[in-house]
């Protein structure tokens, strides 16, 4: 029986020329912490379901491949106690050729939070305090905390806000200025009589 030659062509050399074309590789996706804190771990996701997580600066790559054409979307889940973690490069799409990626960077600073006490506060008074725009209302006698956290060595400057002070009473503020250090409170006070 004698092939037809259009027939042997297809077979051997557009057929596999087919399956090449269909191919697609995978890749792995990973980067570089740096700036994470001594003993502190922050959790990696990678599209929403890939969690990884880092417990030492240098080099990391998630478990899971992703196929080439599809994208990638690296995240912070979990903050590390103390510091603030931000990405780079976190997301793009892999090419068809499955090349890793190995560009994305986590970059940690540390953080504190603004915190203090207020004491003098008479019933029914309150006192609203002030630091970078950022007004805090406080009515009762005890701790205070500014929202969000801070970066180390970024510098505060707690007031009693001019529309803000309790009738009738004078507010004074100790250890009001100065510059915010990891793993050390703030310790404003702020006393009213």
């Amino acid at each position: 029986m004698r092939r037809h030659p259009v027939t042997f062509f297809v077979a051997t050399v557009v057929l596999p020329l087919l399956l090449v074309a269909c191919w697609v590789g995978e890749a792995t996706v990973g980067g570089t912490v740096s700036g994470l804190p001594t003993g502190a771990s922050v959790v990696l996701q990678n599209n929403g379901t890939d969690n990884l997580t880092v417990s030492a600066n240098g080099s990391f790559t998630f478990s899971k491949t992703v196929e080439g054409e599809k994208t990638y979307a690296v995240s912070v889940l979990t903050q590390p106690a103390g510091a603030t973690c931000t990405v780079a490069n976190g997301s793009g799409t892999i090419d068809a050729d499955g090349t890793n990626v190995t560009n994305v960077a986590v970059t940690c600073v540390t953080s504190a939070s603004l915190t203090g006490t207020v004491s003098g506060l008479l019933p029914g008074t309150a006192v609203t305090l002030s630091n970078a725009g950022v007004l805090l209302p406080v009515a009762v006698n005890g701790a205070f905390a500014f929202p969000g956290v801070m970066t180390a060595g970024t510098a505060y400057n707690v007031t009693v806000d001019p529309n803000g002070s309790p009738a009738g009473l004078t507010c004074n503020i100790t250890n009001g200025s100065g510059t915010i250090v990891t793993g050390t409170p703030t310790a404003v006070v702020v006393t009213c009589s």
